[in-house]
């Protein structure tokens, strides 16, 4: 499966320390091999990684590429976009 940023995500990646863009690639590599678990609620067709306690990471799967929405390096920019959706 290959992985595509949107232009949003690409910024987010590339503002991130160094430390949290390796977890975030392993991550990525990760859900290339295996399926997404996580979906989000309130029928929201993302599906969301925990990467460390605290940074998370947004995506969608489409046939065999997955599409990276955002990446979140604290939980609390994480849930001040999951709660716009409510």
């Amino acid at each position: 499966m290959q992985v595509e940023f949107k232009p949003a995500a690409r910024e987010e990646f590339l503002a991130l320390e160094r430390h949290l863009q390796v977890y975030f690639k392993s991550h990525l590599e990760k859900l290339s091999q295996m399926p997404p678990r996580r979906h989000l609620r309130f029928g929201m067709p993302h599906n969301v990684e925990d990467v460390t306690r605290q940074a998370r990471l947004v995506f969608d799967v489409k046939e065999e590429t997955l599409f990276v929405i955002h990446c979140f390096a604290t939980h609390k920019e994480y849930e001040k976009w999951y709660k716009s959706f409510r």
